[in-house]
């Protein structure tokens, strides 16, 4: 659910919530924030409810009741780009805030400091006892002003170490959430996103945008023979020459299992297999190793497929194409690469 609120509404909701954290030590961790943030803004009634359950019976919530919360009523990744957007907006205020408040201070400084001067002048001559009182007076009221300024722009600078904290946790679970975990690529979630993304950006600009399909050649059979953990070796080392190989806005991703894909926004297709030609010559030329007994694996090919977006066609058609080419590639040699419009070439027809 996301609420359009103004920054004043942002800003009290987020204090709120830091404040009721801090009040029942609960560790200002992204989620712990996403619960309360949206209790006090009222995002969730049967969130409230059930908080306000707690706080009757208890006067406070534990972080663990806090976690709990959290699981139940917010398991979409959704949600937490709605808190990460309104951190955001909560870091921007209270920055604007400082340096106002900044401003304001030096010129209580200032203020004070010309009063201070006027002071001394009146005091020279007694006739001007009643405006100098006057004048001590608001010296006094400018001297308490600068100093709650300063406490002001004290607190406000710790509260706003704490957002910047909160944003940056935010995003690293935002990334954590949309990460494949054994190869650190983007995992399909964020694929299909950024998929939708470069497809709606090829339209409006007219630009090519090509997908590759990867796949590792009898990976199965290197599995059975050599056991998982080699496996994931292999894995790992295919992300990694995989992200060596892209730049700017490509983005390389696990599909699923031994699948892996490729987005090339800006790239015809012809282009796109000159990227995986590269990818599948760097795998084929790694030797694997197993790393406990020192014994050599021989090395690991790939079969890929390449396809390009046609303006106004669903994904899954994109898709399709990218991977019918890829099981052209696999049945007509393995390690090779093939795009939608082609038969295997004979010269890239290296058994593997």
């Amino acid at each position: 659910m996301t609420t359009h609120r103004s920054i004043d509404d942002t800003v009290r909701i987020a204090q709120a919530a830091i404040e009721r954290m801090r009040a029942d030590q609960i560790p200002a961790t992204p989620e712990n924030f996403t619960v309360w943030y949206h209790y006090f803004g009222n995002s969730y009634p049967d969130l409230k409810r059930t908080i306000d359950i707690l706080l009757k019976a208890h006067h406070s919530v534990s972080a663990a009741a806090s976690a709990e919360l959290f699981d139940r009523y917010f398991a979409d990744v959704n949600e937490n780009e709605a808190v990460r957007d309104a951190v955001a907006r909560l870091e921007d205020v209270m920055k604007q805030m400082a340096a106002e408040l900044n401003t304001a201070g030096r010129g209580a400084a200032t203020f004070g400091d010309a009063l201070a001067d006027a002071t001394g002048a009146l005091g020279a001559d007694t006739r001007n006892a009643g405006v100098l009182n006057i004048v001590q007076g608001i010296v006094a009221a400018t001297r308490q002003m600068e100093a709650r300024s300063r406490e002001l722009e004290r607190r406000l600078d710790a509260a706003s170490s704490e957002v910047v904290q909160l944003k940056d946790e935010v995003e690293a679970m935002r990334i954590e959430a949309t990460t494949d975990s054994l190869t650190g690529l983007a995992n399909r979630k964020r694929f299909d996103a950024r998929l939708r993304e470069e497809a709606e950006d090829a339209k409006d600009t007219g630009e090519p945008l090509s997908l590759l399909m990867l796949d590792l050649d009898h990976f199965k059979r290197f599995n059975d023979n050599h056991g998982h953990l080699i496996g994931d070796h292999v894995l790992r080392l295919l992300g990694e020459v995989m992200q060596q190989a892209v730049k700017g806005r490509d983005m390389a991703a696990r599909f699923g299992g031994e699948e892996f894909a490729i987005i090339l926004p800006a790239t015809a297709v012809v282009h796109a297999k000159a990227v995986g030609n590269a990818i599948r010559e760097r795998i084929a030329r790694k030797t694997i190793v197993n790393r406990v007994t020192g014994v050599e694996l021989g090395s690991i090919t790939l079969f890929i497929g390449a396809a390009q977006f046609r303006p106004g066609e669903p994904l899954t058609e994109l898709i399709g194409r990218a991977d019918a080419a890829l099981y052209r590639a696999k049945n007509g040699g393995r390690n090779c690469v093939v795009s939608e419009a082609e038969g295997l070439e004979p010269q890239m027809a290296v058994g593997g």
